[in-house]
């Protein structure tokens, strides 16, 4: 059944040529780190209608959304559901969202082009509110490195990690990820791009909805390519301290096995 509530749908605007990217084929930015709040959201876009989706995206309102404050950090194609869209935005905090939300979405840009996003959407409520798990642990963000419209799709494969709990995350399983399983993952060339847990502060922009009472730690991680990953599991697995202790450490603490988000940068993500 269609969803009825379409406010979180895509951010349209006025088609805003972008700056060629210095760098645009670099596997992930250098930059200062992003953003106090994240926003994971995943899409479920009617059978055929994704890179139309994609390409109103990147078209039409990257540019616009960062214009009022909000970060836009990636973006991308579900490989295991060609119906799947995936992207992540980031604020400066929550007032910050409300302003930069209530701009946006309030702005002629938006009005005029909602429809034609819409129409491509079944289901945009799958939304994750986040914050950084700890200093530093953000997502690198410059949109400096942003490909120009029109740019080839790189080569990069980013899969994301979902583990859900019955209660908050604790600052020991923050640390318990950082000095152990992280040094296991990137031991076997997993490069960690940002630890996230569930930000928990009231919803400040109603009209989109968030999934709320979800206590959840996310992580993402880069790869040259799907090869560079199917090598990485493998090595995984045969790695003693991960077979034999961090992984039932892991699964112990988990409320249910790990949702696990296998994804293609778009040609435009800041993030590939």
């Amino acid at each position: 059944m269609k969803q009825t509530r379409n406010y979180g749908a895509l951010c349209m605007a006025a088609v805003m040529a972008a700056p060629a990217a210095a760098g645009a084929g670099a596997t992930t930015p250098a930059a200062a780190d992003c953003c106090a709040v994240v926003e994971l959201r995943q899409y479920v876009t009617y059978p055929g209608t994704r890179d139309t989706l994609i390409k109103l995206f990147e078209e039409r309102f990257i540019e616009p959304q960062e214009a009022v404050g909000i970060e836009v950090v990636a973006t991308f194609r579900d490989v295991n559901d060609p119906d799947h869209f995936t992207w992540v935005r980031g604020f400066a905090g929550m007032e910050a969202r409300k302003k930069a939300l209530g701009d946006f979405y309030d702005g002629p840009l938006w009005k005029a082009n909602r429809d034609a996003a819409n129409a491509t959407l079944y289901d945009n409520d799958d939304v994750l509110l986040l914050r950084p798990a700890s200093p530093g642990a953000g997502f690198a963000y410059d949109p400096g490195r942003r490909p120009a419209i029109g740019a080839k799709a790189p080569d990069g494969f980013v899969v994301a990690q979902v583990y859900y709990f019955n209660h908050a995350v604790t600052p020991e399983f923050t640390r318990f990820f950082e000095h152990r399983l992280m040094p296991l993952f990137e031991r076997h060339s997993a490069h960690v791009l940002a630890r996230l847990v569930s930000e928990k502060s009231a919803n400040t922009f109603e009209r989109l909805p968030v999934r709320e009472h979800v206590d959840a730690f996310v992580w993402f991680a880069g790869f040259p390519g799907r090869a560079a990953y199917d090598a990485y599991l493998l090595k995984l697995a045969q790695d003693r301290d991960w077979r034999d202790e961090g992984f039932a450490q892991l699964r112990k603490s988990l409320a249910r096995p790990p949702e696990v988000l296998m994804l293609a940068p778009t040609e435009r993500s800041q993030l590939r």
